[in-house]
């Protein structure tokens, strides 16, 4: 039977004053403490994280919602923000640094118009709140830099390359765009990519978070992955086994001494055992690189890894026969690892993994935020063993095996919640990655009282005194109704 979390999430603070709209997305500035939070009232909100109030608002840039933006990486001196709309464009907003750590920069609130005001289009009327804008102001606040056309409907999701050089979005047209900066000092952007492969609305974008791979997961049950290869971008995996909409996929850190998982006990003292399982976890998670986690319709959040090439499993035999597209090596082959312990009971539209703690937060339709965490598991014996390994002494991880997602059905039929804790098992790879499950660490119901939840993320805010180095991760939920909870994980 499912144990009682051991954790609790309590709310620090909401962001204050919240939108008259739905708010879609919040996100972290990657260096400041702020973030940015989109609305269906055709703004973006800046908060402070360090007192929760409004800081700044972006407008004029976008004639319908705003579904998401992005913090561009590496960026000194300033901060710039793309923006994706409902209206089927891309805006890039700028600003330099210097407001968000005055003691009073909490308190003056400005507004930044782009080229169209705060007026024209559908998807909202004015949220009501009126802040002052001096001239003198101007070069303080936000500009609006460009508009980036080029889909037919609406953006849904867009993200920034590790470097900072390259712009993903993706559509309901079905299509993900690559969009390269320039950085000419004249905001100008180049297309270098545009992939069709998706069946359905692309609803989410992601970078790898040390290479230029892109993940995305779409209305069309799958989730994709995308390199570029003699300057041609294309498909080298396409992820299955959802049985509905994939809303989101995130990566793993990059540093994977910083996603280690706990022993069972938590203790983390340290001993003999402890640091070889250490090892050897960190050894496995090298070689085949940072996991992807995702979360559907079908309310079930996968972890999906990569399986590693090893110099000793290469083919020695003469070739096969030759792609006179690109080399047949350059596809990847990845594998569904576990299932997450089922919290929810609708659509699950937000997952998070932490960079800083390797643990995962999923909300969704049910209003319920869920943070889980990885644990190693104890050594088992031959005969526990043996039943979920195939005839080459490897777990099975077909994922169209009848061990694998087939059996979802029947857990979700007879409510039988100890194989759906059985599912969250990490099944080991042909590497022998020690094994390891994930449990429910915390729980909290109607985080947004009667309305949806529609994104989750980690975030780090310094209170005034706290050192560089040492500030506290939050968790930031975006909801429905319009307001935005900064919450705290006690464990």
């Amino acid at each position: 039977m499912p144990t009682s979390p051991s954790g609790t999430i309590t709310l620090l603070s909401p962001l204050t004053p919240p939108s008259l709209e739905r708010t879609w997305l919040t996100a972290p500035h990657p260096r400041l403490p702020f973030v940015a939070t989109c609305s269906a009232d055709k703004t973006v909100r800046i908060y402070s994280l360090q007192n929760f109030t409004l800081l700044s608002t972006i407008s004029g840039g976008h004639k319908r919602s705003v579904r998401s933006c992005a913090w561009k990486p590496l960026v000194k001196g300033e901060s710039v923000l793309a923006t994706a709309s409902f209206d089927a464009t891309v805006g890039l907003w700028r600003r330099w640094d210097g407001y968000g750590h005055g003691a009073d920069d909490g308190d003056r609130l400005a507004t930044s118009s782009g080229p169209g005001g705060n007026d024209g289009g559908d998807g909202g009327d004015d949220d009501g709140d009126s802040y002052s804008n001096n001239e003198e102001e101007d070069d303080e606040e936000w500009r609006f830099a460009v508009l980036l056309d080029g889909h037919d409907s609406e953006v849904k999701s867009l993200s920034w390359s590790p470097a900072g050089t390259l712009l993903a979005t993706c559509s309901r047209d079905k299509s993900i765009w690559i969009w390269e900066d320039l950085d000419d000092g004249d905001n100008n952007f180049e297309t270098v990519a545009v992939m069709q492969e998706h069946t359905g609305d692309v609803k989410w974008v992601s970078w790898h978070p040390t290479e230029e791979c892109l993940v995305s997961a779409s209305y069309d049950d799958t989730i994709r992955l995308w390199r570029e290869d003699i300057d041609d971008w294309g498909q080298v995996a396409c992820l299955k086994g959802h049985g509905g909409t994939v809303w989101c996929v995130e990566w793993e850190s990059g540093e994977v001494e910083r996603t280690v998982p706990v022993t069972m006990s938590g203790s983390g003292d340290g001993t003999g055992a402890e640091e070889t399982l250490r090892k050897e976890w960190i050894e496995q998670r090298t070689l085949s690189g940072p996991r992807l986690v995702s979360c559907s319709d079908d309310r079930t959040i996968r972890i999906w890894a990569k399986q590693a090439r090893h110099p000793a499993t290469a083919k020695s035999g003469p070739a096969s026969i030759p792609s006179i597209i690109r080399p047949a090596d350059i596809d990847e082959k990845w594998l569904e690892q576990s299932q997450l312990p089922r919290r929810h009971d609708l659509s699950i539209y937000s997952v998070a993994w932490s960079k800083r703690t390797g643990l995962i937060a999923s909300t969704g339709a049910d209003g319920r935020i869920v943070v889980y965490q990885e644990r190693f598991v104890e050594a088992q014996g031959p005969e526990e063993a043996s039943p979920t390994t195939n005839a080459n002494g490897n777990m099975n991880l077909d994922t169209n095996a009848p061990s694998e997602p087939a059996d979802v059905g029947s857990i979700e039929k007879n409510g039988d919640n100890a194989r759906a804790e059985e599912q969250a098992r990490t099944r080991p790879g042909p590497t022998a990655t020690p094994q390891t499950e994930w449990h429910v660490l915390a729980m909290i119901d109607a985080a947004h009282g009667i309305y949806e939840v529609n994104h989750v993320c980690w975030a780090l805010r310094a209170d005034k005194g706290r050192k560089e180095g040492e500030e506290e991760e939050v968790l930031i939920s975006t909801g429905d109704g319009g307001d935005v909870k900064v919450w705290r994980l006690e464990r």
